[in-house]
């Protein structure tokens, strides 16, 4: 047995035996007290529940059946416990009028449904413990929201045990009031009582509190900078950083089964929510308000599921059900290295979703589930970062970051590299050294095992190491220095890199803390984009889609060709306005998502490349979408009707997601106007867009169409009718407003 062990096994041990002495003193009281005919001393609190710290106080109450003499006999226990010096709350009722107390003051029922009997008539104790517990059960909504309401009040006024430099052990969010709570409402018979982990995790923090009034010599609750490491040394712990990511671990368990209790009791206030499940993803499904696993979904056959349900999760704002999640963690097929596209792009899905992939991110870690998917996350799992400049540990950091950086998604040409940097930003914390340039060596390896291209994991990298650069160059280098800018240009290297550095700046420095990031710091970054951005002298427009040689030899055969190969679809036909946008249509009605499509034309024919995946359960039949395919080239299909009837049925998205952003590009084609349009990927999106184009009378000349996670990045070459790019400058406005309309 280690130290630590040793230290905490005999703290526990010591409590045990300082709530045994306690009762056999008060034993004695009582019975020096007179005739104990008709009372009854009853302990709440932490010597109910047999938890006596050094510096605890007594929480008793009194009973009696109406005794004329109970105010002398009270005066006899409590004098020589005040003369004691030891802290008292107390309390003298008869059985009815604790109940009747027990019915309006939270802090009474509280204490009362785990109260035990110390000395006196073990009946009188019975009677009013049965009776308040009655009365709790059958009050239960009421009091249960009274419950929450002061919960959250008591963690808003707290903070977070896991998060906090000096965090308050008793009433913090994840600390001793949390699992009592979840205990009141267990003996509510509304949810289990609180499991193992969270146990041994509440176990943690007490020993953590028992040492603390130890080496301060008094009743305290909240852990200070400077009796850290006095506290880490009785709990035969290294040094304060071992302890606080211990305090961390134990803080996240409480605070995760705190919230799945008052999912349970959220279902009961709601009522019974309905039996149907409906289809988020691939195996994927919602039911009762929580995101489960569809039937016949297998994660041992499918390694990708855990991701997907993960990203639907945080796509529709619903949690994940626990026993979803522990069969996840359970039986997940490793994913193989690298990984496949279909993971990467769950995974951007996932912190594409915003303040919504929090919830998720932290069920996953809770699970064990992100150390398998990525093993170097343990080296930054629960790691404090003693400073109070920041306000979370390294790991809650990084996925705030990551959260905070989906706002600045349309912003960056590359949505999925911003999203996966802002994740991997620290990531060299775990390590010796500067964690920029630790951090530099971890995401290469990381970046492989993703499966990201050789290009991207440089950018990724670069990212990473200069992630500190606009900040610090801009609060410490004089801006009007041409040489500041030309360095600063140096090192990023490109218009690319540069903005998903600015995105990037801010979305850490609001995760940091206010400390970090203000009106101030965020003008001169914005400064220092400017300038770097004109020392680079832009980069190059968007190139107009061409036809491989493949293509141009199908166009040859004219058109009227459709064909599906597995995720392939390809369309070869008469070049016609809305071309695109009817195919993408016909798509769209048969569950079919665009990750990516590319039109170009040869003369007259116009050839459409379509990578697909269907949104669940299996792909339509070839036979059948060819044939739609072919009934909307010959204008015998209204896929408008169909789509509407399959835009009534899907779920509206509950999170919030940045705005759609649509941009018309100067300079980028001397043939055609080139409009890119940015936003959150949904089912018919490409049919929106075109239907808009084609109510401002434009024909889309070439395309291409990319999904990075949830984002879509669309380039759109049009002309007007007359086959010109867009001059008039009401024109371009049409256009700007109706596709933005189409987006909403």
């Amino acid at each position: 047995m280690s130290l630590r062990e040793e230290s905490m096994r005999s703290f526990a041990a010591a409590r045990a035996s300082r709530a045994a002495d306690t009762d056999r003193w008060l034993k004695d009281l009582f019975r020096t007290a007179g005739d104990g005919t008709g009372a009854a001393l009853v302990a709440v609190g932490s010597l109910g529940r047999r938890e006596l710290a050094p510096g605890s106080d007594l929480d008793l109450v009194l009973l009696h059946e109406g005794r004329a003499d109970i105010g002398a006999v009270a005066d006899r226990i409590w004098y020589p416990i005040w003369d004691s010096a030891v802290g008292l709350d107390h309390s003298v009722r008869t059985v009815d009028e604790a109940v009747e107390v027990a019915r309006e003051d939270l802090k009474a029922v509280l204490g009362l449904i785990q109260a035990r009997h110390v000395a006196g008539d073990p009946e009188l104790t019975r009677k009013a413990r049965e009776a308040v517990l009655a009365g709790w059960r059958a009050d239960s909504r009421r009091r249960l929201a009274e419950l929450r309401e002061m919960s959250d009040r008591r963690a808003e006024g707290s903070g977070e045990v896991a998060f906090l430099l000096e965090p308050d052990l008793r009433d913090g969010r994840g600390g001793l009031r949390d699992l009592q709570a979840m205990q009141a409402v267990a003996a509510a018979w509304v949810a289990s009582a609180p499991g193992p982990r969270a146990r041994e995790a509440y176990e943690l923090v007490l020993d953590v509190r028992h040492a603390l009034h130890m080496v301060t010599g008094r009743g305290a609750d909240r852990l200070v900078l400077q009796e850290q490491d006095a506290v880490a040394g009785a709990l035969g712990l290294l040094d304060a950083e071992a302890l606080m990511r211990r305090l961390a671990e134990a803080g996240r368990t409480i605070a995760h089964a705190f919230d799945v209790t008052w999912r349970a009791v959220d279902r009961l206030v709601s009522g019974p929510s309905p039996r149907g499940r409906r289809p988020l993803a691939d195996g994927v499904v919602e039911q009762a308000g929580e995101v489960v696993l569809a039937r016949g979904a297998d994660p041992r056959k499918d390694p990708v599921l855990v991701l997907r349900a993960a990203a639907a999760a945080a796509g529709s704002g619903l949690p994940l059900a626990p026993a979803t999640v522990s069969v996840l963690a359970a039986q997940s097929a490793p994913l193989p290295v690298p990984w496949p596209e279909e993971a990467r792009d769950a995974l951007v899905a996932v912190l594409g979703a915003g303040r919504a992939a929090v919830p998720v991110w932290e069920e996953l870690d809770q699970a064990g589930i992100i150390v398998k998917l990525l093993p170097d996350w343990e080296r930054v799992r629960h790691r404090p970062q003693r400073n109070p400049i920041h306000r979370f540990t390294v790991d809650r950091h990084l996925i705030e970051a990551a959260a905070n950086a989906a706002a600045h998604t349309r912003e960056v040409s590359r949505p999925d590299l911003l999203l996966i940097s802002a994740l991997l930003h620290d990531i060299g914390k775990g390590w010796p050294g500067d964690h920029s340039a630790t951090g530099e060596v971890v995401v290469r390896d990381i970046g492989a095992r993703i499966g990201l291209t050789p290009p991207d994991v440089e950018i990724l990298a670069t990212v990473v190491r200069h992630h500190l650069l606009l900040p610090e160059t801009a609060t410490r280098r004089d801006l009007d220095d041409p040489v500041t800018i030309e360095k600063v240009a140096g090192t990023v290297g490109s218009r690319e890199v540069l903005e998903l550095l600015a995105a990037l700046a801010s979305a850490d420095g609001h995760a940091t803390g206010p400390a970090a990031w203000n009106a101030w710091k965020a003008g001169l970054v914005t400064e220092l984009v400017r300038r770097v951005r004109s020392a680079l002298s832009g980069s190059p427009p968007p190139r107009a889609p061409t036809l491989s040689e493949a293509q141009v030899a199908l166009a040859r055969h004219g058109g009227g060709a459709v064909r599906v190969n597995g995720g392939a679809v390809t369309v070869v036909a008469p070049d016609r306005p809305g071309l695109l946008w009817s195919a993408a249509g016909v798509l769209a009605a048969h569950r079919l998502v665009v990750r990516s499509a590319s039109s170009a034309a040869a003369g007259s024919t116009a050839v459409i490349e379509f990578v697909v995946v269907p949104e669940y359960g299996t792909p339509p039949d070839p036979a059948t979408l060819e044939a739609d395919l072919r009934l909307v080239l010959a204008g015998r299909l209204d896929i408008e009707q169909r789509l509407a009837r399959r835009t009534r049925s899907l779920r509206p998205v509950r999170v919030p997601v940045a705005p759609p952003r649509v941009t018309l590009v100067d300079d980028a084609s001397a043939t055609a106007t080139v409009v890119e349009v940015r936003a959150h990927d949904r089912p018919g999106l490409l049919w929106r867009i075109g239907r808009a184009f084609g109510e401002c009378g434009l024909d889309v000349r070439a395309a291409r169409v990319e999904t990075l996670g949830a984002e879509a990045v669309d380039v759109f070459y049009v002309v007007d009718r007359a086959g010109r790019p867009l001059s008039d400058g009401a024109q371009r406005t049409q256009v700007r407003d109706l596709v933005l309309a189409a987006l909403r």
